[in-house]
């Protein structure tokens, strides 16, 4: 299977790259942001080493549940005035200098005030306080897994997986083993997320 980068926009007779799985690409900070800014439709993270990941756009069933997800996120956040919430499209440079793009994450109002607004702009360096993750049937199940621990290793206090194919949510916070629950109603966002209650239909089940 490759992985096609190309420039954006694309005139018709465009040339496209193709990387195989195996071949790996390494950017720094700074060639990484050209990178994504010369391709807005791909979805790219950065590993700590510079290696770049190219992620498969959402299938039309998966965008739906990111959506859901993310709007019952925004509400509660819209009356609670906590944090910050974020979309699947928002990049973050994490401590290690990887960037990763959560489907749904939040932070905290004042430790987001504290970054300048040059930093805001950018893959803002901060490791968000909350995020969540959603399989899709193409994601190898261990991968989700050693991303969900890589988060909470860079700072984040509360992760979940949330995972339709398998009808489970694995629950992943700092110091703690990972909690799983089999076909839950609802998840609650403990003192991290205080008040939230997510209602689950519509994003594990239909």
């Amino acid at each position: 299977m490759t992985t096609t980068i190309l420039d954006s926009p694309r005139p018709p007779d465009a040339t496209t790259f193709d990387v195989p799985r195996q071949v790996r690409i390494r950017v720094g900070p700074d060639d990484f942001a050209a990178l994504c800014a010369a391709n807005p439709d791909l979805r790219l993270e950065r590993e700590a080493d510079g290696g770049v990941i190219v992620m498969s756009p959402a299938s039309s069933r998966g965008g739906r549940r990111n959506l859901t997800l993310g709007a019952r996120l925004w509400i509660w956040n819209e009356a609670a005035g906590l944090g910050v919430g974020f979309d699947s499209s928002t990049g973050f440079t994490l401590p290690d200098g990887s960037v990763r793009a959560p489907d749904a994450a939040w932070a905290l109002r004042e430790r987001w005030d504290r970054l300048t607004p040059a930093e805001q702009d950018r893959f803002a360096p901060i490791a968000p306080d909350f995020v969540a993750e959603l399989r899709s049937p193409s994601d190898a199940p261990g991968e989700l897994r050693a991303k969900m621990a890589h988060y909470i290793a860079q700072g984040v206090r509360l992760a979940w997986l949330i995972d339709p194919v398998a009808r489970t949510v694995e629950i992943h916070r700092p110091g703690r083993d990972v909690e799983v629950l089999t076909r839950p109603a609802t998840l609650s966002g403990e003192g991290v997320l205080p008040g939230f209650t997510l209602d689950l239909k519509g994003i594990l089940f239909d």
